[in-house]
């Protein structure tokens, strides 16, 4: 992550960041450095898991087989009353492909479960460098697979499946509804994708307007590519499941909500997305907030726009579970 500009071209015009992001990113100011390959691990110390304990929500831990048969835990949330079958919510966390764990960023399904009543499993997929794609997108698949096999033992309605994911987590989410599509696995019924993670070939205006601004800005976004793609990245060799923008056949996913900053590098592959899946005749809720970089409602937490955010998240949610 990066919150000091590297010299940014001056003659480039890019939206504004809103004034209380700019005022954060600006106290933040030489504190965090850009993601280099040599500094992942050090990041990985700080990733911290978020508290839901004032949720007071049941948590399950599960060893389960990954890709290749390795072992992946799981974590599974549920609320301590539920009884029958609730729908399930597949979590895929964060982290640039290279960093955090599966209770990074949980906060953003943990209400889902005590509002809906609704499972929900969070998956600690492999991480690259060490285990690069496919080995990330296809962990994330076989907890899928594994959640849908178990949902009677978890309480859980597979029929009724909502996959999420925010950054990485958000490009993850997207490549493993590919994959479910095209090998006729669980039949989602929607994707919400944060600021996601979809494109490794840097050909977007954002990701030039952003290079050494903000909280992930181009330099990073390159790395976490290099880091899952190695020399493949950018080139033809690269596929769909690992970055979904490539894939020109969008037909056949489920319901999808997305959002992303206008003030950061993800912004223009997300709005991409949205349209390729209404060119193919998919329903897409689209937002892009104003003045946001990425991960811009960490720097104002309880403001009105973090607020309308949540709020419109949690609205289509409650949309698609019949809430």
């Amino acid at each position: 992550m990066t919150t000091t500009p590297h010299h940014p071209a001056a003659d480039i015009k890019r939206p504004p960041y809103d004034p209380t992001v700019a005022a954060a990113l600006e106290a933040m100011s030489g504190t965090v450095a850009p993601l280099t390959a040599e500094s992942i691990p050090i990041m990985r110390q700080y990733v911290v898991a978020e508290d839901i304990s004032s949720l007071d929500l049941e948590q399950l831990e599960f060893t389960v087989p990954g890709f290749g048969g390795a072992e992946l835990a799981l974590t599974v949330l549920r609320r301590r009353d539920h009884t029958g079958t609730g729908p399930g919510i597949l979590h895929i966390h964060g982290g640039g492909m290279v960093m955090g764990t599966r209770m990074t960023g949980i906060s953003l399904v943990a209400s889902w479960v005590a509002e809906h009543d609704a499972v929900a499993i969070a998956v600690e997929y492999r991480l690259a460098p060490e285990y690069p794609d496919p080995i990330p997108v296809e962990d994330c698949y076989a907890a899928l697979i594994w959640a849908a096999d178990h949902a009677e033992e978890l309480g859980m309605d597979r029929s009724r499946i909502l996959i999420a994911g925010g950054s990485a987590g958000g490009g993850l989410a997207a490549g493993v509804a590919l994959l479910s599509r095209d090998r006729g696995g669980p039949k989602l019924i929607g994707q919400m994708l944060i600021c996601p993670m979809l494109d490794d070939r840097d050909a977007t205006v954002s990701t030039q307007q952003f290079a050494g601004l903000g909280l992930w800005d181009r330099e990073s976004n390159s790395v976490g590519w290099t880091a899952l793609l190695g020399d493949r990245r950018g080139s033809d060799a690269v596929s769909v499941y690992a970055a979904p923008a490539r894939a020109e056949d969008l037909s056949g996913l489920p319901p999808t909500y997305l959002d992303a900053g206008d003030a950061e590098v993800f912004r223009d592959e997300t709005v991409a997305y949205a349209s390729g899946l209404w060119r193919h005749g998919i329903n897409a809720e689209l937002h892009i907030w104003p003045g946001g970089t990425h991960a811009w409602e960490t720097l104002m937490p309880g403001s009105p726009l973090a607020n309308t955010a949540a709020s419109t998240r949690n609205a289509w949610v409650a949309r698609l579970l019949g809430a």
